[in-house]
């Protein structure tokens, strides 16, 4: 499926900001079921200094520094990009929670050692010992991997309400579970810290969804969002991709724009200024398909 993606950020505020460092994650990383094919970020007005990095997480980050000032910031993300059906291997499907438990220490493969860093606590990823255990009665050491993510998954989504006003993006996991409401992101953060209290890596994946408008109803430009899910570890350098906000496995339909351990290491735009009080965000999101068969990748 092939898809141009359009992210549009604008800052603006009562006041001029006189100075501006930021850091934005709006590049579509390579992956194994996604290839890109264009990609541009236009930023107004031009920053004073542009350069590009790739992080600790092989995500490619723009930084872009502004000396001059500026009132109103808009930065532009415009991608094309082929997205695959994942291929969930054999051995996955088979793989017990208690075999991958006392497979993971012996750091068989190297992505093996590279997935242990996304099995302990993070900035926005914590756990108490009643969400361990609220996760031990979902992931029995007898289920197979695909089968307990799943079971999380739905389990999330049946016991917690999407509630766009309950959270920021400040809100622990703890406080999260307790109030059984929140976002996307929140739902990502509470799957990746009830795997992870069982011993199992998970990461954070920011990306974007497809969305399909009501039978008869036309698509709306500009309606989409940023999306959040989470990657639970398999073994052999194997993830699934699931997202509990929507009880599913992840498709076609979503689209990964980086990764890392929780949300704090890929927010789409950050940064420090100097002025700009009083400023506003506006985001603008644009998933549209551009067919329906996939190139080969």
């Amino acid at each position: 499926m092939k898809y141009r993606v359009t992210h549009r950020t604008r800052y603006a505020g009562a006041d001029s900001v006189s100075v501006g460092h930021n850091q934005a994650w709006l590049e579509f990383r390579p992956s194994d079921r996604q290839q890109v094919e264009a990609f541009t970020l236009q930023i107004t007005p031009e920053p004073s200094i542009r350069s590009r990095r790739i992080d600790a997480f092989g995500n490619p980050v723009h930084l872009f520094s502004f000396n001059e000032g500026y009132q109103q910031l808009e930065i532009t993300a415009t991608t094309t990009v082929t997205v695959r059906e994942p291929c969930v291997p054999e051995f996955v499907r088979r793989t017990r929670i208690s075999e991958l438990r006392e497979r993971l220490p012996r750091k068989a493969v190297l992505a093996d050692r590279e997935a242990l860093e996304f099995l302990f606590p993070s900035a926005k990823v914590q756990w108490t010992s009643a969400i361990q255990q609220w996760a031990a009665e979902t992931l029995l050491p007898e289920m197979t991997l695909p089968e307990a993510v799943l079971a999380l998954t739905a389990r999330i989504h049946h016991e917690f309400t999407y509630d766009s006003r309950a959270t920021t993006v400040n809100t622990p996991v703890p406080e999260i579970f307790r109030i059984r409401r929140g976002v996307c992101q929140d739902f990502a953060h509470l799957q990746i810290a009830a795997l992870r209290s069982a011993g199992l890596p998970a990461r954070y994946v920011s990306g974007y969804l497809r969305t399909v408008p009501p039978p008869g109803q036309p698509r709306l430009v500009g309606a989409d969002a940023s999306h959040a899910w989470c990657a639970a570890y398999a073994g052999n350098g194997e993830w699934i991709d699931c997202d509990p906000t929507n009880k599913t496995l992840c498709s076609t339909d979503h689209l990964t724009l980086a990764w890392g351990r929780d949300y704090s290491d890929v927010p789409p735009v950050t940064g420090v200024c100097v002025g700009g009080s009083q400023h506003r965000l506006a985001v603008n999101v644009d998933v549209l398909p551009l067919s329906d068969s996939p190139k080969p990748l």
